[in-house]
C-alpha cells in the first residue's frame, strides 16, 4: 500500500492499515515534518476515536482541555447538559506534535515513511498503480490513497473534479500575548460584535490571546503574516493593537469550499483534504480527515487481506462523502452568520435565541463534534450506525477493547458466537456492556452494524462486514 502526505489523516491511516499487516509505504513530498506552531482543535469524536486506539493519553500530554461549547459560528453558549461521551471537551493541541505523534504511532507499527518524495504521475490497471516519483522512481502497489492536502497532486493526476465556492474573503488568526489589561480587551470585543465582524481576541492560556481579524488589505497571500499585520488589521477592526507581542503562531485562511466529486477510481482513493476543504470556522477539517482514515483503514486493509465482501470498499465513499457535504454545508452556514450585514446579524441574534432550546444546542453541537453521525447501514433502531460511547465493562472500557481495530460483539445474552470470524472480530460477553440493547455488534471504527439477540441473524451480518467465515 501507498499512502501519499504524511499529514494527520495519511498518518492515522498508515496505522489503521498496520493494525491488519498490511505492508504501507507513506511517500511526503516535504523534507521535514511542519514547523509551524499552529494550535488545533480534537472535538468528541475524535477523542474517541483516538482513545479507541490507545492514542489519547499521548495528545492530552500535549493538548490544554477546554470546555465544550460555543463552537457554532462562535455563538458563546455553554454546552448542553448530559453529553454521552467522558471525552466532552476541546482539546487544544499543535498541529504539528499531532503529526508526529501519528507519524510515531504508524512507524512504530510498522509503516516507512518517506520524505522529500513528490508524486508525478500514476497509472492503474486490473492488478494495481503504478506511481511515478519526480525524480523517474516507479513504484508499484495495489492500492493508492491521496492525503496529499487541498491541493492533491493524486487528485489531479486522476482527473477527479474538485467543485465548489473559491476563496472570497480571507482571515487572520493566531495567538499572541497582549499588552493591555483583559478587562479592556473583553469590553472592547463586547462593545464592537466580536465574531459578527470576522474579529475576536480571546484567552488562550495564561496572558495569550486568540486573535482573529479580517486579512483584507493585507499584502502577498503566499507569505506568512507577520504580527505587525496583525497589529494593523486590529486598529482598523477595533481601534486599538491592544499592544499584541510575541505571537505563538500565525496564519492565514481562505473561505474556499469544496468537494471532490469522488471519493474512489479503481484503485486510487483521496481522503483528508484532497477529498474536501472549507473555512476552518468550528475546526472540523483535521478532525473529519482522521475520522476518514478510521473509516477507510479497516475496509481497505480487509480487501488487501483478502477477506472483503463484494461492497465494503464502496461503502467508504458512501458513508463518509456525506458526512463532509455536512460540514461543508454547516461552515458555509457559519459564515454567513459572521457577515456583518442587517440580515446576516439579525439571522444571527435568532440562532443564539434557538440555541437557548437544550435540542437545538445539542444538535449543532453533534454537527461540530461528529458525535451525530449515523451511517446508513439498513433499518433498525435509532442506535444502528450511530457510534457507541465509551463505557466501563468487565475488564475495563469499552474502548480499550478496539485498540487493535477489530470488529466487537458486545453479548449481554452471553449465548452467541463469532465462530469463524474470530480473527477478525472479538466477543465480549457482558451483561451490563454499552447499550440497552440484547447484543450489538461494531465496527472497528466503533459504529454499531447489528442490533439483535439471534445467531443467525448475526451470522448475516459478519458476513455482509467482515466476509466470509472461515473453518
Amino acid at each position: 500500500m501507498i499512502i501519499v502526505g504524511c499529514g494527520p489523516t495519511g498518518a492515522m491511516l498508515a496505522a489503521e492499515l498496520r493494525l491488519h499487516d498490511v505492508r504501507v509505504l507513506v511517500l511526503e513530498k516535504e523534507t521535514e515534518p511542519p514547523s509551524a506552531v499552529r494550535i488545533v482543535g480534537l472535538h468528541i469524536r475524535s477523542l474517541e476515536v483516538l482513545a479507541m486506539r490507545g492514542l489519547l493519553d499521548r495528545m492530552l500530554a500535549h493538548g490544554r482541555r477546554r470546555p465544550a461549547g460555543a463552537y457554532f459560528a462562535a455563538i458563546d453558549k455553554p454546552a448542553p447538559t448530559g453529553l454521552d461521551s467522558p471525552y466532552a471537551y476541546l482539546l487544544g493541541i499543535p498541529q504539528p506534535v499531532i503529526e508526529r505523534l501519528l507519524a510515531e504511532h504508524a512507524t512504530g507499527l510498522g509503516a516507512q515513511v518517506r520524505r522529500g518524495r513528490a508524486v508525478a504521475g500514476l497509472a492503474q490497471d486490473d492488478e494495481g498503480v503504478t506511481v511515478e516519483l519526480s525524480d523517474g522512481e516507479q513504484l508499484r502497489t495495489r492500492y493508492l490513497v491521496g492525503c496529499d492536502g487541498g491541493r492533491s497532486t493524486v487528485r489531479k493526476l486522476l482527473g477527479v473534479g474538485f467543485p465548489g465556492d473559491p476563496t472570497r474573503n480571507e482571515t487572520l488568526m493566531g495567538e499572541m500575548e497582549a499588552g493591555v489589561p483583559p478587562e479592556e480587551i473583553a469590553a472592547t470585543v463586547a462593545a464592537i460584535g466580536g465574531a459578527r465582524h470576522r474579529f475576536w481576541v480571546r484567552p488562550a492560556g495564561v496572558g495569550v490571546y486568540s486573535v482573529v481579524v479580517p486579512a483584507a488589505g493585507v499584502g502577498d497571500r503566499a507569505q506568512p503574516p507577520t504580527i505587525e499585520d496583525f497589529a494593523r488589521q486590529l486598529r482598523a477592526v477595533a481601534g486599538t493593537d491592544f499592544g499584541v507581542h510575541s505571537p505563538r503562531w500565525m496564519s492565514r485562511f481562505g473561505d474556499a469550499t469544496r468537494l471532490a466529486e469522488r471519493y474512489r477510481v479503481g484503485r486510487v482513493l483521496l481522503a483528508g483534504d484532497a477529498a474536501h476543504i472549507h473555512p476552518p470556522i468550528g475546526g472540523q477539517g483535521l478532525n473529519l480527515g482522521i475520522q476518514d482514515a478510521v473509516n477507510l483503514g479497516w475496509k481497505l486493509a480487509a480487501q488487501v487481506r483478502g477477506w472483503a465482501p463484494d461492497t465494503l470498499l464502496d461503502t467508504y465513499q458512501a458513508e463518509r462523502r456525506p458526512v463532509a457535504a455536512d460540514v461543508l454545508d454547516n461552515t458555509r452556514a457559519q459564515t454567513q452568520l459572521l457577515a456583518d450585514e442587517p440580515g446576516a446579524r439579525a439571522v444571527r441574534r435568532l440562532i443564539s435565541e434557538l440555541m437557548d432550546f437544550d435540542e437545538v444546542n445539542r444538535h449543532l453541537l453533534e454537527k461540530i463534534t461528529g458525535t451525530g453521525i449515523r451511517y446508513d447501514v439498513g433499518e433498525g433502531p435509532d442506535l444502528l450506525g450511530r457510534r457507541v460511547p465509551d463505557v466501563d465493562v468487565r475488564p475495563g472500557n469499552l474502548y480499550g477493547l478496539l485498540h487493535r481495530g477489530r470488529g466487537l460483539l458486545v453479548d449481554r445474552t452471553e449465548r452467541l458466537t463469532v465462530g469463524g470470524w474470530k480473527d477478525r472480530v472479538d466477543h465480549l460477553a457482558d451483561a451490563g456492556a454499552a447499550a440497552d440493547v440484547p447484543c450489538l455488534l461494531l465496527r472497528p471504527d466503533g459504529h454499531v452494524a447489528w442490533i439483535g439477540d439471534e445467531q443467525r441473524n448475526l451470522d448475516d451480518h459478519l458476513a455482509r462486514w467482515f466476509g466470509r467465515s472461515r473453518p
